[in-house]
């Protein structure tokens, strides 16, 4: 009734573009990214669910036909009830997405709670309807109050649990106490994988031919445990295995046997780093050298270790040698063995130690975020360590560290490695933007020159390196593989949305991919085109970690499992 005493005519709710926006929000955000898992569609994906929830409390606000208490009322009890819910999130909620996740979440998660809300409750009496709507509010925001997120996938996916349940890593603490060390190793097989990438940090085997016919010699499955979490990957070396692992509050370094994949000796120490994107655990990969096996920690601890005993021959706190912190992902690098040193990038300053004592010999200059692993080239006759940093490209002296060059290329947060193209040419890569061809050269070791050649966005690796098969990269552009032509940088082929790591058998012609879904995915090494040949189940879960390949026996493993995969030889 109005003041004349007149009934007033009840609007109808305006509910049909509000449907609209919520269908084509929630298709971009979810469906999209399952049927096209592609780069571009993964960022459209969340804009999509960004701008579909501004679409819809615009919609609200200003088209609906409800009333001025009923939209005023039910936008602001979103962001009240999402201000309170962010107090009480879980760790990895309010930290993901560099502390994003619950705003990009929640634009479509409440969206389609007021939307559904709303056009359910059209016809009720306005109390009963602002009740539920109320309510489907509160419990879109407390939703979040729930869950956890256990990581990021290649394509930028939230893997998400119930807040309570029970993660991998306590599961392995709840039976590791029962199994016993000192397998013996019986062992006759003599594959090596000294460190990340293999021999020369490139991600090539050699020496080894395998079957592409898996049909009539499929691979075999040679064991299969738990692991603790980490990004490290394997070393390996006489019938040993290394890797690195969080245990509950301990970094440990760990060894296993090749054959059985029992534990041999475990070395810990009191340190855990953790972040939302990745979890828990160290970073990077041990180094074997001489009967030593050298180590960095995700806080910055180096150790040198008796590779058969596990016994500590020294140890070193980089992060205080070096005055620097852990940056966002931990300190991630591998340590390279030269000569009488041990180097390590330590958030993107070189740091080198006396191998035999750990005396520290040198400390490069600041820079900045980085992690990146040092690199052993060697240029004009010139041995050299080099290490892609924020402020771009640097080349050091292995004796004293003295810069010898540089390529300005400045970009936070590299993780990427060098690729040594064979014709004198550096390929170089900024995560998810571009790639770039760099010709080095000096005069008897002076007045150094840099050349930069071609300049491509067909290529865009994130978190995954090259590897190099006669004048041909093969990598990554997001989650899917290319072969790029080093010469002049034009993409050959681009296909299969993998993810995860690969290793390139030269010999045979062959790469062998660990997708991020957990398989071993064989392909032929071609520029002529992608053809899979073949696929085998690896492990459960995503696998952001390198692979090894010791001889004929590939080694993989994530953050929950690690398994050894004998492959068919030729």
């Amino acid at each position: 009734m109005n003041s004349d005493g007149k009934a007033v005519e009840k609007k109808t709710l305006r509910i049909l573009p509000g449907v609209v926006i919520v269908v084509i929000q929630w298709f971009m955000w979810l469906i999209l990214p399952l049927i096209a898992p592609v780069d571009e569609v993964t960022m459209a994906s969340v804009a999509g669910g960004v701008l579909g929830g501004i679409a819809v409390a615009l919609w609200w606000l200003f088209w609906s036909k409800a009333q001025i208490i009923d939209r005023v009322g039910a936008i602001l009890l979103s962001i009240i009830s999402l201000l309170v819910t962010a107090l009480f999130v879980d760790i990895s909620i309010s930290t993901s997405f560099m502390g994003l996740m619950l705003i990009m979440y929640s634009f479509p998660v409440m969206s389609l709670a007021l939307v559904v809300s709303a056009a359910t409750t059209r016809n009720l009496p306005d109390a009963n309807r602002r009740a539920v709507i109320a309510g489907a509010i509160l419990l879109a925001a407390g939703v979040f109050l729930f869950i956890k997120t256990e990581g990021l996938t290649g394509a930028f996916r939230q893997e998400i649990a119930w807040r309570w349940s029970t993660t991998a890593e306590q599961k392995l603490l709840d039976v590791s106490g029962n199994e016993s060390m000192g397998a013996a190793v019986k062992t006759k097989d003599t594959g090596e994988w000294p460190g990340f990438r293999g021999k020369d940090r490139d991600g090539v085997a050699g020496g080894i031919k395998i079957s592409a016919d898996w049909k009539a010699t499929p691979p075999v499955l040679l064991w299969k445990r738990q692991v603790g979490p980490a990004c490290s990957s394997i070393a390996a070396g006489g019938g040993l295995i290394y890797t690195q692992e969080q245990r509950g509050e301990n970094e440990a370094v760990t060894c296993y046997s090749l054959d059985t994949g029992k534990p041999v000796w475990m070395h810990t120490n009191k340190a855990r780093f953790w972040d939302s994107h990745v979890g828990a655990g160290p970073r990077g990969t041990p180094a074997l050298y001489k009967g030593r096996v050298y180590t960095f920690g995700g806080t910055g601890i180096l150790n040198v270790l008796d590779a058969v005993k596990g016994t500590l021959v020294w140890s070193r706190d980089v992060s205080k040698d070096a005055d620097v912190k852990a940056l966002t992902w931990g300190f991630s690098s591998s340590p390279l063995i030269y000569g009488n040193m041990v180097y390590v990038a330590a958030a993107g300053k070189m740091a080198a130690y006396d191998l035999a004592s750990g005396k520290p010999k040198w400390f490069g200059p600041e820079g900045g975020k980085c992690y990146s692993s040092p690199h052993l080239v060697t240029i004009s006759g010139v041995p050299q360590i080099l290490l892609l940093s924020e402020p771009g490209a640097v080349s050091f002296n292995p004796l004293d560290g003295k810069v010898l060059w540089t390529y300005p290329w400045k970009c936070e947060d590299r993780v990427l490695q060098p690729l040594l193209t064979g014709d004198g040419g550096i390929l170089l890569s900024v995560n998810l933007q571009e790639a770039r061809r760099i010709d080095v050269s000096a005069e008897k070791g002076k007045n150094w020159k840099v050349k930069e050649g071609w300049v491509s966005s067909a290529v865009k690796p994130n978190f995954n390196d090259y590897a190099l098969a006669k004048g041909y990269a093969y990598g990554y552009n997001g989650v899917s593989l290319v072969c790029v032509d080093v010469k002049d940088g034009t993409r050959k082929w681009k296909g299969g949305n993998y993810g995860g790591q690969l290793i390139l058998i030269a010999e045979s012609g062959l790469l062998l991919v660990a997708s991020e879904a957990g398989e071993l995915v064989l392909l032929e090494a071609a520029p002529q085109g992608m053809k899979e040949l073949a696929k085998f189940p690896a492990i459960k879960g995503r696998i952001w970690n390198h692979p090894a390949l010791a001889g004929d026996i590939f080694l993989v493993r994530n953050s929950n499992e690690m398994a050894a995969i004998r492959l068919p030889k030729k």
